[in-house]
C-alpha cells in the first residue's frame, strides 16, 4: 500500500482535546518501560542533570511520565502545534510542583535551525512517539536526532507501521479506534497510511549515517528504533 502523508501538525482544537483527554496509559507506560530496559542493559548510566528531549510530545503524557522516572534529569517537550503546547503547559502548572524538573517548547522540528536550539543540544535521551508518521521529509527527525544527541546518549523513537493492504487498515481501525472519538478514528485510519514500514525506516536511518540503530517490528502496528548515538 502506498503511503499517503497527513498534516505535520495536529492543531485543530478537537485534535487537541481528543488526545488531551484520550487514556493512551498502556502505550505510554510501554515506551518508557522500553526505554527504561534500554538504558539498564546498557554500561551507560543517566547522571544527575542529564537532559531527556521528548519529541513531539503532545499534551506532555510521555514528557510527564519520564519527569516522573528520572527526577533527577532535565526533561524538555518539544512540539510544533501551539495549542498541544498550551495544553501540555496547563497541565504542567496544575502539576507544580510535584514536577520541578520538566518544561516545554514550541519547535516545529521541520524547520528548526540548529543555531536556535543551542539548549536542547548534548541530550543524553531522545525519545518520540508517534511523530515520524506525521513528518513529510523523516530525514529532519534523523538530522535532528545527530544534531542535538549527546555522545552515547540513548535513543528511542516508538510509531505505527503502514499496513500492506487495506484490509489490513479496516481490521485495526476496528481493533483499536472502534470505541473511540470519531476525530480519534479517523486521525488512526490516516495515520495507519502515513506510517513507514520498517524497511523504509532502515533506508532513512543508511541515508542518515545512523545505521547503528536497531529497526524492529513491535506487535500489530508499530516499530521502535533504538539504540546508541555514537558519532
Amino acid at each position: 500500500m502506498q503511503r499517503c502523508p497527513e498534516p505535520e501538525l495536529m492543531n485543530a482544537p478537537d485534535q487537541v482535546i481528543a488526545y488531551a483527554e484520550a487514556d493512551f496509559s498502556s502505550g505510554d507506560h510501554s515506551v518508557i518501560e522500553r526505554l527504561y530496559e534500554l538504558i539498564d542493559e546498557s554500561p551507560t548510566t543517566l547522571s544527575p542533570g542529564s537532559l531527556i528531549l521528548d519529541l513531539g510530545c503532545g499534551p506532555g503524557n510521555i514528557s510527564e511520565r519520564l519527569a516522573a522516572r528520572w527526577p533527577l534529569s532535565n526533561v524538555i517537550g518539544l512540539d510544533g502545534a501551539p495549542s498541544m503546547i498550551n495544553i501540555a503547559t496547563q497541565r504542567l502548572n496544575s502539576l507544580r510542583p510535584a514536577f520541578q524538573n520538566l518544561n516545554y517548547k514550541l519547535v516545529d522540528l521541520s524547520h528548526y535551525s540548529v543555531d536556535k536550539m543551542i539548549q536542547l543540544k548534548g541530550a543524553s535521551v531522545i525519545v518520540s512517539n508517534s511523530l515520524l508518521h506525521h513528518l513529510h521529509h523523516p530525514q529532519k527527525l534523523w538530522d535532528c536526532v545527530k544534531e542535538l544527541a549527546a555522545p552515547n546518549a540513548f535513543v528511542l523513537h516508538r510509531d505505527l507501521r503502514r499496513p500492506s493492504h487495506e484490509r489490513e487498515v479496516d481490521v485495526l481501525c476496528d481493533r483499536y479506534a472502534r470505541q473511540a472519538p470519531s476525530v480519534l478514528q479517523r486521525d488512526f485510519r490516516a495515520s495507519l497510511i502515513a506510517a513507514f514500514t520498517p524497511e523504509e525506516v532502515r533506508d532513512q536511518l543508511d541515508l542518515a549515517g545512523l545505521s547503528q540503530f536497531r529497526v524492529e517490528a513491535i506487535g500489530d502496528r508499530y516499530l521502535e528504533v533504538c539504540g546508541q548515538w555514537c558519532p
